[in-house]
């Protein structure tokens, strides 16, 4: 197979699962994802001969590294706007939840959101992407070890912050479910 072949195949197989990947972490900011997605094929295209048998993590991983430039733009851009003075915020159009409006489960998204970025991305390549520690090591660009012991390390952390923000119960709760499936 052509590398040309190999890269169409790998759009057709995994565009969508990028695109889910991308989705996930740019949390709500719909409009940029197509334009991360479409980076991250572009340097697929451009490296297609070095594309792996298997390139989904090895996609997961310029995906990473797409989505820390279009971060860093977003905040950029972000600046700018609060100093031009358009900021919604400034415009009173701001809205405010009511404090009953947290969605079930809201609490693990807390105690994942208190954990730092690499930890988090860590947990989600393993249960929002569904990665082995193999593959999570691609995408991570670290030897295997080092990605089981990354993975360790940021379970051991959320556990941490779990228990520390949660009453007795709802931690045991999470621990047995954790159990079940870590």
């Amino acid at each position: 197979m052509s590398n040309d072949e190999t890269f169409a195949a790998a759009y057709r197989e995994h565009y969508w699962a990028v695109s889910r990947y991308v989705a996930r972490r740019l949390d709500g900011r719909t409009s940029e994802v197509e334009e991360v997605v479409a980076d991250v094929f572009t340097v697929a295209w451009r490296r297609r001969a070095d594309l792996p048998p298997s390139p989904l993590p090895w996609l997961y991983g310029v995906a990473r590294n797409c989505l820390a430039n279009a971060v860093r733009g977003y905040g950029r851009r972000r600046r700018l706007v609060d100093r031009l003075g358009n900021d919604e915020t400034a415009h009173g159009r701001h809205i405010v939840d009511s404090p009953d409006a947290e969605a079930p489960g809201a609490w693990v998204h807390d105690a994942l959101a208190r954990l730092s970025p690499a930890d988090q991305e860590v947990l989600r390549l393993t249960a929002w992407e569904e990665l082995g520690v193999d593959e999570v090591a691609v995408a991570l660009g670290c030897g295997r070890r080092a990605a089981a012991m990354r993975l360790h390390r940021a379970r051991r952390r959320l556990r941490a912050e779990i228990d520390r923000t949660q009453p007795a119960g709802a931690a045991a709760a999470a621990s047995t479910e954790e159990h079940r499936h870590g």
